[in-house]
C-alpha cells in the first residue's frame, strides 16, 4: 500500500466505576503496561502518524501517563470530552486533529488492549481501495447484546442494535466491535451529520454507516478475531485479557527459541526481552524492564524486574533481581539472593542467602552465604566496590561506602567498616571467649525461671 497519512483517535473517556477503582479504566494494566498504552502501540504499528487521545474522567491521570510515553518520538494530542454525549461526540472532541487532513482516520478504544495491528492495517487497505468507511466486526460465541452488521452484496448497509433487530437479523453472528476506519476526506462531513434523535439523546458513531450509504459512499466490513475485539469493563475481564496476552507472549518466546519448561507458570511484561537458548524454569516472574541474553538459565521461583542478564549466567532458584541489577557473562546468582542496582561482573558468584545492593562485584569474585552490603544509613545510599577475584567469607557485613581490593580475602563473620587493600586479609570479628560449665549453668537458670512463671499460672 502506498504510504497514506493516518490519524488514530483513541477514545479513553471510560470511567473506572465498573472496575471498582479510583483509577480511570484505561490505566489498568495488562502485562505491566496500561491498557491505553497497548492501544497506542497497536495504532503506531498500524502506521498512525498522529494520535489523538480523547479523555474524560481522570483526564489528568491519563494525560500524565500519555505524556510520559511518547509514541514514535511524538506526544499524542489530548482532547477532553467534557460531557459524555456518545461515541460520535467523543470523536468530534478531536475535531482539530481530524481537520488537519489525514488520509485515514482510525477510531479505536482505550480499553481494547488486545487489539491486533493487522486488523487496523486491513481496515486502512479497505480505505485505500475506495471505501469511505470500514467497520471492524467479529463473531462472538454468544452475539446477544451486540449490534449486528447488516451486509448486502459485499457492502455494509447498517449497524443494527439488538433491540432494533428483527428476529431474522438477531440470527446474524457478525457483530460490531466498535473499531472503525474513515477516509479522512469524508470524516468530518460524516460526523457532523450524526444527530441525537434517539432515546438517549446521544450522538452515535455507528450512524455514519447509514449516512455514508445515503450519500452513495462505499461502506465495508472487515473481520477481527474475538480477542482483538475484547473490551475490558471489570476486573474479571481484565484477568481474562491478561491470560490471553500472557499466552501470546509465551508462544512468541518459545517460537523464538526460548525454552519454557512450564509455560503456564511463567509471566512476562510488555517489554521483556529474552534471547534464544535461554531456559526458564517454572514459576518465574518478569517485571518491566528485563533483558535476558541468549543462553541464560533462570531457575524456578525467581522474580526479575529492571534487570539485565548476559549470556551464560544463571539466576536462582528463589532469586530476586531488582532494578539496576546487571548480571554479566557466566556470573551466578544463587538461591535466596537479592541484587539491587549492582553490577555482578563476569564469572562472579553470589551463590546463596545474600543481599547485594548498590555494589560492584568484580570478575571472578566469590560472595559467601549470608553476606550483605550495608548500603543504607537511614538517609542515603552508599556503594560497595568489590575487586576482581576477591573472596568474601560467609556471614559478612560490608558497611558502605567501602572498597574491597582485588584478590582480597575477608574472613567469615566479619563486619568491615574500612577499605581493604588488594590481596589483603581482614578479620572484622570479636575474639571468641569460652567459659567451662557456664552453658549448663545458663540452661538450668533459664529452665528454673520458665518453671517459676508457669507455676504462677
Amino acid at each position: 500500500m502506498t504510504h497514506r497519512t493516518c490519524l488514530a483517535v483513541i477514545l479513553a473517556a471510560g470511567e473506572g466505576t465498573r472496575m471498582k477503582s479510583a483509577w480511570p479504566k484505561v490505566l489498568h494494566k495488562i502485562g505491566g503496561l496500561e491498557m491505553v498504552g497497548h492501544v497506542t502501540s497497536a495504532a503506531s504499528a498500524a502506521g498512525a502518524d498522529g494520535l489523538a487521545l480523547v479523555v474524560g474522567n481522570g483526564a489528568e491521570q491519563v494525560r500524565d501517563f500519555i505524556e510520559s510515553r511518547p509514541v514514535n518520538g511524538t506526544r499524542p494530542d489530548i482532547f477532553v470530552q467534557a460531557e459524555r454525549l456518545g461515541t460520535a461526540h467523543a470523536v468530534l472532541a478531536a475535531r482539530e486533529a481530524i481537520a488537519r487532513g489525514y488520509d485515514d482516520v482510525l477510531v479505536v478504544f482505550g480499553d481494547h488492549p488486545l487489539l491486533d495491528p493487522a486488523v487496523l492495517l486491513d481496515a486502512r487497505t479497505r480505505l485505500a481501495e475506495g471505501a469511505a468507511v470500514a467497520v471492524l466486526g467479529f463473531r462472538p460465541p454468544v452475539p446477544t447484546g451486540y449490534g449486528r452488521l447488516i451486509e448486502e452484496g459485499g457492502r455494509l448497509v447498517a449497524i443494527r442494535e439488538e433491540k432494533d433487530c428483527s428476529e431474522e437479523e438477531k440470527k446474524i453472528a457478525f457483530c460490531n466491535s466498535g473499531v472503525m476506519a474513515i477516509a479522512g476526506k469524508h470524516a468530518l462531513a460524516l460526523l457532523d451529520e450524526v444527530g441525537d434523535d434517539n432515546a438517549k439523546g446521544e450522538f452515535y458513531l455507528t450512524d455514519i454507516v447509514g449516512i455514508a450509504n445515503r450519500q452513495g459512499l462505499l461502506v465495508v466490513a472487515g473481520e477481527a478475531g474475538n480477542e482483538s475485539a475484547m473490551g475490558i469493563n471489570n476486573r474479571v475481564e481484565l484477568a481474562e485479557a491478561e491470560a490471553v496476552w500472557q499466552r501470546r507472549m509465551r508462544k512468541e518466546a518459545m517460537l523464538s527459541g526460548v525454552t519454557l519448561i512450564a509455560p503456564e507458570t511463567v509471566f512476562f511484561s510488555h517489554d521483556t526481552e529474552i534471547g534464544p537458548d535461554t531456559v526458564v524454569e517454572p514459576n518465574v516472574w518478569f517485571g518491566p524492564g528485563v533483558r535476558i541474553a541468549a543462553g541464560v538459565r533462570i531457575h524456578a521461583f525467581s522474580h526479575l524486574e529492571g534487570a539485565a542478564v548476559e549470556s551464560g549466567a544463571t539466576v536462582g532458584p528463589f532469586a530476586r533481581l531488582r532494578p539496576g541489577a546487571e548480571i554479566l557473562q557466566k556470573a551466578k546468582i544463587g538461591n535466596f539472593c537479592e541484587v539491587k542496582n549492582s553490577r555482578i561482573e563476569s564469572g562472579a558468584k553470589v551463590p546463596h542467602l545474600s543481599y547485594i545492593g548498590d555494589a560492584t562485584v568484580g570478575a571472578g569474585a566469590n560472595i559467601g552465604a549470608g553476606t550483605i552490603t550495608c548500603n543504607y544509613d537511614g538517609f542515603n545510599k552508599h556503594r560497595t566496590e568489590i575487586g576482581a577475584g576477591a573472596f568474601i567469607g560467609t556471614n559478612s557485613a560490608l558497611v558502605a561506602p567501602i572498597t574491597i581490593g582485588a584478590g582480597a580475602y575477608v574472613a567469615s563473620g566479619s563486619v568491615l567498616t574500612e577499605d581493604l587493600a588488594a590481596d589483603a586479609l581482614a578479620f572484622g570479628r570479636a575474639r571468641q571467649a569460652s567459659y567451662e560449665g557456664r552453658g549448663k549453668a545458663l540452661r538450668e537458670k533459664l529452665a528454673a525461671e520458665k518453671a517459676a512463671k508457669q507455676a504462677k499460672g
